[in-house]
């Protein structure tokens, strides 16, 4: 494997790989804030999460690696997140399937995730680029993945069909390994109390 399926800690959050036995902790989180109510968010609803994590944990043999989210202070599971289309051969990798409790929205909870994967990928893994990508209406994701320091590479149109029959239209944006040391230091700096 180009990355290493391992644990990841910081100061906020433990990233554990993706097993059974998150499913009933990651039901409770995803219950909280109920995000598949968004039309633009791809967000599992309750009953959905035990196949949402087969499939992660299948394309976790394959290379990819998902991840629960685990707050050091409280204990609980509040979400999950992944490296997918992971390119060995490329040295390049995107990070997705995203989503967290309604209760630790906008802290320093997906800043030290993004910090913790990233590092990964660049410093460990030697990545010479990463990628996300988002619905172009989620202008919540498009924000967060900004205040990153990715760049916006541009807009795929009509590049899915969502389970309501619409178009998607995805942005794509990416992180070079030269923008790297700026970033790290933009998200470290974000982590200061």
């Amino acid at each position: 494997m180009w990355i290493e399926n391992e644990a990841l800690t910081g100061q906020v959050v433990t990233l554990e790989p993706l097993t059974e036995a998150h499913i009933e902790p990651l039901q409770r989180a995803v219950a909280d804030g109920e995000g598949w109510k968004l039309w633009y968010a791809s967000v599992p609803t309750v009953a959905a999460i035990p196949e949402y994590v087969r499939q992660a944990m299948a394309a976790a043999e394959r290379g990819d690696i998902a991840y629960a989210v685990r707050s050091r202070a409280s204990g609980d599971i509040v979400g999950t997140t992944r490296y997918y289309n992971v390119d060995a051969a490329n040295r390049r990798a995107m990070i997705g399937y995203t989503w967290y409790a309604a209760a630790v929205r906008r802290s320093a909870v997906n800043t030290e995730c993004k910090l913790l994967l990233l590092g990964q990928l660049f410093e460990q893994a030697g990545a010479v680029a990463v990628e996300f990508r988002t619905h172009f209406f989620n202008q919540a994701s498009r924000a967060a993945i900004e205040r990153l320091g990715a760049k916006q590479d541009g807009i795929l149109r009509n590049h899915q069909i969502m389970a309501d029959g619409s178009y998607r239209d995805t942005v794509v944006y990416s992180i070079i390994a030269s923008e790297w040391p700026a970033v790290k230091n933009n998200l470290l700096s974000k982590m200061q109390p």
